[in-house]
Protein backbone atom coordinates (compact mmCIF):
# COMPACT_ATOMS: atom_id res chain seq x y z
CA UNK A 1 0.00 0.00 0.00
CA UNK A 2 1.41 3.46 -0.88
CA UNK A 3 2.56 5.51 2.05
CA UNK A 4 0.12 8.34 2.93
CA UNK A 5 2.98 10.85 2.84
CA UNK A 6 3.81 10.08 -0.78
CA UNK A 7 0.12 10.35 -1.65
CA UNK A 8 0.19 13.93 -0.33
CA UNK A 9 2.54 14.82 -3.20
CA UNK A 10 -0.06 15.75 -5.81
CA UNK A 11 2.06 17.86 -8.14
CA UNK A 12 2.02 17.16 -11.86
CA UNK A 13 5.39 16.37 -13.45
CA UNK A 14 5.84 19.94 -14.81
CA UNK A 15 4.92 21.38 -11.40
CA UNK A 16 7.25 18.96 -9.61
CA UNK A 17 10.11 19.90 -11.95
CA UNK A 18 9.46 23.60 -11.36
CA UNK A 19 9.61 22.91 -7.64
CA UNK A 20 12.62 20.56 -7.53
CA UNK A 21 14.87 21.51 -10.44
CA UNK A 22 16.20 24.79 -8.96
CA UNK A 23 17.85 22.95 -6.07
CA UNK A 24 19.54 20.52 -8.45
CA UNK A 25 20.70 23.27 -10.80
CA UNK A 26 21.94 25.69 -8.13
CA UNK A 27 24.39 23.13 -6.71
CA UNK A 28 26.14 22.96 -10.09
CA UNK A 29 25.63 26.60 -11.03
CA UNK A 30 27.54 27.74 -7.93
CA UNK A 31 30.65 26.15 -9.48
CA UNK A 32 30.28 27.24 -13.10
CA UNK A 33 28.99 30.80 -12.79
CA UNK A 34 32.00 31.69 -10.63
CA UNK A 35 34.70 30.52 -13.09
CA UNK A 36 35.15 33.73 -15.16
CA UNK A 37 36.24 35.73 -12.10
CA UNK A 38 38.54 33.07 -10.59
CA UNK A 39 41.76 34.64 -11.99
CA UNK A 40 40.79 38.06 -10.64
CA UNK A 41 39.95 36.75 -7.15
CA UNK A 42 43.62 36.50 -6.13
CA UNK A 43 43.92 40.28 -6.44
CA UNK A 44 40.44 41.03 -5.11
CA UNK A 45 41.00 38.99 -1.94
CA UNK A 46 44.74 39.70 -1.80
CA UNK A 47 45.63 36.01 -1.58
CA UNK A 48 47.38 33.24 -3.50
CA UNK A 49 46.09 31.11 -6.40
CA UNK A 50 46.27 28.07 -4.09
CA UNK A 51 43.75 29.63 -1.71
CA UNK A 52 41.43 30.49 -4.59
CA UNK A 53 41.74 26.90 -5.77
CA UNK A 54 40.38 25.84 -2.37
CA UNK A 55 37.16 27.71 -3.13
CA UNK A 56 36.66 25.26 -5.99
CA UNK A 57 38.09 22.10 -4.43
CA UNK A 58 36.40 22.40 -1.04
CA UNK A 59 33.07 23.09 -2.67
CA UNK A 60 33.24 19.89 -4.72
CA UNK A 61 34.58 17.74 -1.87
CA UNK A 62 31.93 18.92 0.61
CA UNK A 63 29.19 18.55 -1.99
CA UNK A 64 30.05 14.85 -2.19
CA UNK A 65 30.82 14.21 1.46
CA UNK A 66 27.60 15.85 2.53
CA UNK A 67 25.56 13.20 0.75
CA UNK A 68 26.83 10.53 3.14
CA UNK A 69 25.80 12.74 6.07
CA UNK A 70 22.51 14.20 4.89
CA UNK A 71 21.15 11.00 3.36
CA UNK A 72 20.79 9.27 6.75
CA UNK A 73 19.71 12.56 8.36
CA UNK A 74 16.86 12.91 5.87
CA UNK A 75 15.86 9.31 6.60
CA UNK A 76 15.53 10.17 10.28
CA UNK A 77 14.08 13.69 10.40
CA UNK A 78 12.52 13.96 6.95
CA UNK A 79 13.20 15.41 3.51
CA UNK A 80 11.45 18.74 4.06
CA UNK A 81 13.56 20.05 6.98
CA UNK A 82 16.80 18.97 5.29
CA UNK A 83 15.81 20.66 2.05
CA UNK A 84 14.59 23.90 3.62
CA UNK A 85 17.57 24.09 5.98
CA UNK A 86 20.02 23.43 3.15
CA UNK A 87 18.42 26.01 0.87
CA UNK A 88 18.43 28.62 3.64
CA UNK A 89 22.11 27.96 4.37
CA UNK A 90 22.99 28.15 0.66
CA UNK A 91 21.14 31.45 0.21
CA UNK A 92 22.62 32.99 3.37
CA UNK A 93 26.17 31.94 2.48
CA UNK A 94 25.74 33.31 -1.06
CA UNK A 95 24.64 36.74 0.20
CA UNK A 96 27.51 36.81 2.70
CA UNK A 97 30.00 35.84 -0.03
CA UNK A 98 28.86 38.88 -1.98
CA UNK A 99 29.68 41.09 0.99
CA UNK A 100 33.11 39.85 2.08
CA UNK A 101 36.60 40.77 0.93
CA UNK A 102 38.47 38.58 3.42
CA UNK A 103 40.12 35.47 1.92
CA UNK A 104 39.66 33.21 4.97
CA UNK A 105 36.02 34.25 5.35
CA UNK A 106 35.45 33.71 1.64
CA UNK A 107 36.79 30.12 1.79
CA UNK A 108 34.70 29.37 4.89
CA UNK A 109 31.54 30.74 3.31
CA UNK A 110 32.13 28.69 0.16
CA UNK A 111 32.33 25.62 2.41
CA UNK A 112 29.00 26.54 4.04
CA UNK A 113 27.49 27.18 0.62
CA UNK A 114 28.52 23.64 -0.38
CA UNK A 115 27.02 22.18 2.80
CA UNK A 116 23.70 23.85 1.99
CA UNK A 117 23.84 22.69 -1.64
CA UNK A 118 24.59 19.12 -0.56
CA UNK A 119 21.68 19.01 1.88
CA UNK A 120 19.21 20.39 -0.66
CA UNK A 121 20.50 18.04 -3.35
CA UNK A 122 20.14 14.93 -1.17
CA UNK A 123 16.63 15.90 -0.06
CA UNK A 124 15.60 16.54 -3.66
CA UNK A 125 16.70 13.14 -4.95
CA UNK A 126 15.36 11.38 -1.84
CA UNK A 127 11.98 12.96 -2.55
CA UNK A 128 12.10 11.76 -6.15
CA UNK A 129 12.80 8.22 -4.88
CA UNK A 130 10.00 8.45 -2.29
CA UNK A 131 7.34 9.63 -4.70
CA UNK A 132 8.28 8.26 -8.11
CA UNK A 133 10.30 5.08 -7.42
CA UNK A 134 7.62 2.76 -8.83
CA UNK A 135 6.12 5.16 -11.34
CA UNK A 136 7.06 5.80 -14.99
CA UNK A 137 7.42 9.51 -14.27
CA UNK A 138 10.75 8.80 -12.54
CA UNK A 139 12.49 8.21 -15.88
CA UNK A 140 11.08 11.47 -17.24
CA UNK A 141 12.23 13.45 -14.21
CA UNK A 142 15.75 11.98 -14.13
CA UNK A 143 16.26 12.46 -17.86
CA UNK A 144 15.07 16.07 -17.70
CA UNK A 145 17.32 16.73 -14.71
CA UNK A 146 20.27 15.36 -16.68
CA UNK A 147 19.39 17.42 -19.75
CA UNK A 148 19.15 20.63 -17.72
CA UNK A 149 22.40 19.93 -15.89
CA UNK A 150 24.21 19.41 -19.19
CA UNK A 151 23.58 23.03 -20.10
CA UNK A 152 24.84 24.50 -16.81
CA UNK A 153 28.57 24.25 -17.71
CA UNK A 154 27.77 25.79 -21.09
CA UNK A 155 25.64 28.71 -19.91
CA UNK A 156 26.88 29.26 -16.33
CA UNK A 157 30.25 30.83 -17.18
CA UNK A 158 28.64 33.07 -19.82
CA UNK A 159 26.12 34.31 -17.25
CA UNK A 160 28.93 34.85 -14.74
CA UNK A 161 31.02 36.81 -17.23
CA UNK A 162 28.11 39.07 -18.17
CA UNK A 163 27.20 39.69 -14.52
CA UNK A 164 30.79 40.48 -13.58
CA UNK A 165 31.24 42.81 -16.54
CA UNK A 166 28.03 44.76 -15.96
CA UNK A 167 27.68 44.70 -12.16
CA UNK A 168 30.94 43.41 -10.69
CA UNK A 169 31.94 40.05 -9.22
CA UNK A 170 29.73 40.44 -6.16
CA UNK A 171 26.65 40.29 -8.40
CA UNK A 172 27.45 36.63 -9.12
CA UNK A 173 26.93 35.60 -5.51
CA UNK A 174 24.03 37.98 -5.01
CA UNK A 175 22.32 36.31 -7.97
CA UNK A 176 22.90 32.87 -6.46
CA UNK A 177 21.42 34.10 -3.19
CA UNK A 178 18.35 35.56 -4.89
CA UNK A 179 17.74 32.39 -6.92
CA UNK A 180 18.09 30.19 -3.83
CA UNK A 181 15.78 32.44 -1.80
CA UNK A 182 13.17 32.36 -4.56
CA UNK A 183 13.34 28.55 -4.75
CA UNK A 184 13.07 28.36 -0.97
CA UNK A 185 10.02 30.63 -0.85
CA UNK A 186 8.41 28.51 -3.55
CA UNK A 187 9.14 25.30 -1.60
CA UNK A 188 7.95 26.37 1.86
CA UNK A 189 4.21 26.09 1.17
CA UNK A 190 4.41 23.34 -1.49
CA UNK A 191 7.13 20.87 -0.55
CA UNK A 192 5.33 18.33 1.64
CA UNK A 193 7.10 15.64 3.64
CA UNK A 194 7.48 12.39 1.68
CA UNK A 195 9.68 10.26 3.96
CA UNK A 196 7.91 6.92 4.44
CA UNK A 197 6.44 6.66 7.92
CA UNK A 198 6.85 3.74 10.31
CA UNK A 199 10.10 2.52 8.77
CA UNK A 200 12.88 0.97 10.82
CA UNK A 201 16.39 2.28 10.73
CA UNK A 202 18.90 -0.40 9.91
CA UNK A 203 22.59 -0.15 10.54
CA UNK A 204 24.32 1.07 7.40
CA UNK A 205 26.42 -1.74 5.89
CA UNK A 206 29.41 -0.40 3.98
CA UNK A 207 31.58 -3.54 4.00
CA UNK A 208 29.96 -5.44 1.08
CA UNK A 209 30.26 -2.33 -1.06
CA UNK A 210 33.86 -1.39 -0.32
CA UNK A 211 34.95 -5.02 -0.82
CA UNK A 212 33.51 -5.08 -4.34
CA UNK A 213 36.11 -4.93 -7.13
CA UNK A 214 33.47 -3.84 -9.63
CA UNK A 215 32.35 -1.00 -7.37
CA UNK A 216 35.89 0.35 -7.07
CA UNK A 217 36.70 -0.09 -10.76
CA UNK A 218 33.71 1.85 -12.01
CA UNK A 219 33.92 4.43 -9.22
CA UNK A 220 37.53 5.07 -10.27
CA UNK A 221 36.29 5.47 -13.84
CA UNK A 222 33.67 7.97 -12.71
CA UNK A 223 36.34 9.82 -10.73
CA UNK A 224 38.60 9.92 -13.79
CA UNK A 225 35.80 11.36 -15.93
CA UNK A 226 34.46 13.95 -13.49
CA UNK A 227 37.91 14.87 -12.26
CA UNK A 228 39.13 15.62 -15.77
CA UNK A 229 36.34 18.16 -16.15
CA UNK A 230 37.04 19.54 -12.67
CA UNK A 231 40.74 20.10 -13.46
CA UNK A 232 39.75 21.63 -16.79
CA UNK A 233 37.48 24.23 -15.24
CA UNK A 234 40.01 24.83 -12.44
CA UNK A 235 42.79 25.67 -14.91
CA UNK A 236 40.85 27.01 -17.91
CA UNK A 237 40.39 30.55 -16.53
CA UNK A 238 44.11 30.84 -15.74
CA UNK A 239 45.23 29.41 -19.09
CA UNK A 240 42.76 31.18 -21.36
CA UNK A 241 42.37 34.50 -19.54
CA UNK A 242 45.74 34.72 -17.81
CA UNK A 243 47.98 33.21 -20.50
CA UNK A 244 46.11 33.35 -23.81
CA UNK A 245 44.60 36.80 -23.19
CA UNK A 246 40.91 35.90 -23.55
CA UNK A 247 38.31 38.30 -22.19
CA UNK A 248 35.95 36.95 -19.53
CA UNK A 249 33.18 36.62 -22.11
CA UNK A 250 35.54 35.11 -24.68
CA UNK A 251 36.67 32.59 -22.09
CA UNK A 252 33.08 31.70 -21.26
CA UNK A 253 32.23 31.09 -24.92
CA UNK A 254 35.34 28.93 -25.40
CA UNK A 255 34.57 27.00 -22.21
CA UNK A 256 31.01 26.43 -23.42
CA UNK A 257 32.27 24.54 -26.47
CA UNK A 258 33.65 21.78 -24.21
CA UNK A 259 30.25 21.46 -22.54
CA UNK A 260 28.59 21.40 -25.95
CA UNK A 261 30.96 18.62 -27.03
CA UNK A 262 29.67 16.59 -24.07
CA UNK A 263 26.05 17.35 -24.98
CA UNK A 264 26.57 16.29 -28.60
CA UNK A 265 28.36 13.10 -27.59
CA UNK A 266 25.49 12.26 -25.24
CA UNK A 267 23.15 12.08 -28.25
CA UNK A 268 25.12 9.14 -29.63
CA UNK A 269 26.38 7.54 -26.43
CA UNK A 270 23.37 5.27 -25.91
CA UNK A 271 23.92 3.57 -29.27
CA UNK A 272 27.62 2.98 -28.65
CA UNK A 273 27.14 1.82 -25.07
CA UNK A 274 24.62 -0.79 -26.27
CA UNK A 275 27.27 -2.10 -28.68
CA UNK A 276 30.33 -1.93 -26.44
CA UNK A 277 28.82 -2.86 -23.08
CA UNK A 278 29.88 -1.48 -19.70
CA UNK A 279 33.53 -2.52 -19.74
CA UNK A 280 34.00 -1.67 -23.42
CA UNK A 281 32.52 1.81 -22.99
CA UNK A 282 34.64 2.53 -19.93
CA UNK A 283 37.77 1.33 -21.75
CA UNK A 284 37.11 3.59 -24.72
CA UNK A 285 36.34 6.51 -22.43
CA UNK A 286 39.69 6.11 -20.69
CA UNK A 287 41.53 5.78 -24.03
CA UNK A 288 39.97 9.08 -25.16
CA UNK A 289 41.22 10.70 -21.94
CA UNK A 290 44.73 9.47 -22.76
CA UNK A 291 44.44 10.72 -26.36
CA UNK A 292 43.29 14.13 -25.15
CA UNK A 293 46.19 14.26 -22.68
CA UNK A 294 48.62 13.46 -25.51
CA UNK A 295 47.19 16.30 -27.62
CA UNK A 296 47.44 18.69 -24.67
CA UNK A 297 51.07 17.66 -24.17
CA UNK A 298 51.86 18.39 -27.81
CA UNK A 299 50.19 21.78 -27.59
CA UNK A 300 51.99 22.65 -24.35
CA UNK A 301 55.40 21.73 -25.77
CA UNK A 302 55.07 23.05 -29.31
CA UNK A 303 52.88 26.17 -29.19
CA UNK A 304 51.64 29.04 -27.05
CA UNK A 305 48.41 28.62 -25.04
CA UNK A 306 45.40 29.06 -27.30
CA UNK A 307 41.93 27.77 -28.08
CA UNK A 308 43.43 25.16 -30.42
CA UNK A 309 46.05 23.84 -28.03
CA UNK A 310 43.90 23.78 -24.87
CA UNK A 311 40.19 23.70 -25.67
CA UNK A 312 40.12 21.50 -28.77
CA UNK A 313 41.97 18.62 -27.02
CA UNK A 314 39.37 18.98 -24.27
CA UNK A 315 36.70 18.08 -26.83
CA UNK A 316 38.34 14.65 -27.10
CA UNK A 317 38.45 14.33 -23.31
CA UNK A 318 34.81 15.49 -23.15
CA UNK A 319 33.76 12.60 -25.41
CA UNK A 320 35.68 10.23 -23.14
CA UNK A 321 33.94 11.68 -20.09
CA UNK A 322 30.53 10.95 -21.62
CA UNK A 323 31.35 7.37 -22.60
CA UNK A 324 32.73 6.65 -19.13
CA UNK A 325 30.04 8.43 -17.11
CA UNK A 326 27.31 6.72 -19.16
CA UNK A 327 28.20 3.32 -17.67
CA UNK A 328 30.01 3.86 -14.37
CA UNK A 329 26.88 4.11 -12.20
CA UNK A 330 25.47 0.84 -13.54
CA UNK A 331 28.83 -0.88 -13.29
CA UNK A 332 29.45 0.26 -9.71
CA UNK A 333 25.94 -0.20 -8.33
CA UNK A 334 24.41 -3.13 -10.21
CA UNK A 335 25.16 -5.65 -7.44
CA UNK A 336 23.64 -3.55 -4.64
CA UNK A 337 19.93 -3.33 -5.31
CA UNK A 338 19.07 -4.00 -1.67
CA UNK A 339 21.38 -1.21 -0.45
CA UNK A 340 21.24 1.14 -3.40
CA UNK A 341 20.98 4.30 -1.28
CA UNK A 342 24.15 3.56 0.66
CA UNK A 343 26.00 2.49 -2.49
CA UNK A 344 25.00 5.69 -4.30
CA UNK A 345 26.16 7.83 -1.37
CA UNK A 346 29.55 6.07 -1.28
CA UNK A 347 29.87 6.27 -5.06
CA UNK A 348 29.48 10.05 -5.08
CA UNK A 349 31.42 10.56 -1.86
CA UNK A 350 34.50 8.63 -3.02
CA UNK A 351 34.39 10.34 -6.39
CA UNK A 352 34.26 13.77 -4.75
CA UNK A 353 37.17 12.95 -2.45
CA UNK A 354 39.38 11.66 -5.27
CA UNK A 355 38.54 14.60 -7.49
CA UNK A 356 38.89 17.17 -4.72
CA UNK A 357 42.18 15.85 -3.32
CA UNK A 358 44.02 14.54 -6.39
CA UNK A 359 42.62 17.22 -8.70
CA UNK A 360 43.70 19.98 -6.33
CA UNK A 361 47.17 18.46 -5.92
CA UNK A 362 47.59 18.38 -9.69
CA UNK A 363 46.56 22.02 -10.05
CA UNK A 364 48.81 23.18 -7.21
CA UNK A 365 51.88 21.04 -7.93
CA UNK A 366 51.90 21.07 -11.75
CA UNK A 367 51.35 24.81 -12.37
CA UNK A 368 47.70 25.71 -12.83
CA UNK A 369 48.62 28.28 -15.49
CA UNK A 370 49.42 25.46 -17.92
CA UNK A 371 47.85 22.31 -19.35
CA UNK A 372 50.05 20.03 -17.22
CA UNK A 373 47.52 19.53 -14.36
CA UNK A 374 44.92 18.27 -16.84
CA UNK A 375 47.51 16.10 -18.59
CA UNK A 376 48.62 14.66 -15.26
CA UNK A 377 45.16 13.95 -13.86
CA UNK A 378 43.68 12.51 -17.05
CA UNK A 379 46.72 10.29 -17.65
CA UNK A 380 47.09 8.98 -14.10
CA UNK A 381 43.40 8.29 -13.50
CA UNK A 382 42.85 6.75 -16.94
CA UNK A 383 45.79 4.36 -16.46
CA UNK A 384 44.66 3.47 -12.92
CA UNK A 385 41.14 2.77 -14.17
CA UNK A 386 42.34 0.66 -17.10
CA UNK A 387 44.54 -1.34 -14.71
CA UNK A 388 41.60 -1.89 -12.35
CA UNK A 389 39.37 -2.87 -15.27
CA UNK A 390 41.92 -5.46 -16.43
CA UNK A 391 42.08 -6.87 -12.89
CA UNK A 392 38.27 -7.02 -12.75
CA UNK A 393 38.09 -8.92 -16.04
CA UNK A 394 40.73 -11.40 -14.90
CA UNK A 395 38.87 -11.95 -11.63
CA UNK A 396 35.56 -12.47 -13.40
CA UNK A 397 37.23 -14.92 -15.81
CA UNK A 398 38.75 -16.85 -12.90
CA UNK A 399 35.36 -17.09 -11.19
CA UNK A 400 33.74 -18.37 -14.36
CA UNK A 401 36.31 -21.15 -14.95
CA UNK A 402 35.21 -23.41 -12.03
CA UNK A 403 31.62 -23.13 -13.25
CA UNK A 404 32.67 -24.12 -16.77
CA UNK A 405 34.74 -27.02 -15.44
CA UNK A 406 31.71 -28.56 -13.71
CA UNK A 407 29.65 -28.66 -16.88
CA UNK A 408 29.47 -32.09 -18.54
CA UNK A 409 31.22 -32.43 -21.88
CA UNK A 410 28.92 -32.35 -24.84
CA UNK A 411 29.31 -35.07 -27.45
Amino acid sequence: MPDPKTLSWKHSVPAALWLMAPFDLLASLAMDIYLPVVPAMTGILNTSPAIIQLTLSLYMAVLGLGQVVFGPVSDRIGRRPVLLGGALLFATASFLLAGTSDAAMFVGLRLLQAVGASAALVATFATVRDVYADRPESAVIYSLFSAMLAFVPALGPIAGALLAKQLGWRAIFTTLGILAAAALLNAVPRWHETRPSGGTHHRVAFRPIVRSTAFWTYTLGFSAAMGAFFVFFSTAPRVLIGQAGFSELGFSLAFATAALAMILTTRFAKRFVATWGLAGSLTRGMLLLLLGAALLTAGQLLAAPSFWTFVVPMWVIAAGIVFAASVTANGALQAFGAMAGTAVALYFCIQSLIVGVLGTLMVVLLDGDTAWPLVGYASVMALVTLTALRHLRQRQHTQEEPVSATRPDTP
